[in-house]
């Protein structure tokens, strides 16, 4: 587990009750982000598969058995959960985070030439030899567009299964702004191009 210096409570519950389920707590000393936090917990992971799950449950753990089935069956090496494909519960919340969503997968899908979804989700597996051989650059919500492009250029094979989704109010805590959707603009652009010059 990674612990971006949560400043709600977190770390406290992690002390107190969860680092003796899980094999490591990494706390890191200042925010720096979602990109920052699954870079440790990437570069920590020992396992043969590499699931990332949001601690504030906006997605299932009962949803494991789907997003994992392609990577299990041998059939993908990178697993995309969406939440605009299948018939799976969903809460209805914001319809500009939605279409923000849709303009940005649309963008980078041309630039990736990939037929995604919901390039923008926080519910993903990976083979871990696939995801550990992508440097990650970004520290915050540009990582998605980024290791979109970066898995593109491997020629992995990338699958996406639909799932439910709780999403959160920003009442309730949801932190992504516009500001997060021009730097996804700016890794989609910038991630695709060096592609294209490598």
């Amino acid at each position: 587990m990674v612990d971006d210096c949560s400043q709600d409570g977190t770390q406290a519950v992690l002390k107190e009750k969860i680092s003796q389920m899980v094999d490591q707590v990494i706390y890191h000393p200042v925010n720096r982000g979602k990109g920052a936090a699954l870079r440790s917990g990437f570069a920590a992971a020992n396992g043969d598969i590499i699931l990332v799950q949001d601690a504030d449950l906006e997605y299932s753990p009962e949803d494991y058995p789907v997003l994992l089935e392609p990577l299990m069956s041998g059939k993908a090496d990178a697993v995309f959960g969406s939440r605009f494909m299948g018939g799976r519960p969903h809460r209805v919340l914001f319809f500009w985070h939605m279409a923000g969503n849709k303009f940005l997968t649309l963008l980078s899908n041309m630039f990736t030439n990939l037929n995604l979804t919901d390039m923008e989700t926080g519910y993903k597996a990976f083979k871990a030899s696939v995801i550990k051989s992508i440097r990650i650059e970004e520290d915050r919500f540009g990582v998605e567009p980024e290791i979109i492009a970066k898995l593109a250029r491997t020629g992995c094979r990338i699958y996406e299964v639909g799932i439910s989704y709780s999403g959160r109010t920003y009442a309730e805590g949801k932190k992504i702004n516009w500001k997060d959707g021009v730097r996804a603009i700016y890794a989609i652009v910038k991630y695709n191009l060096q592609r294209r010059q490598t």
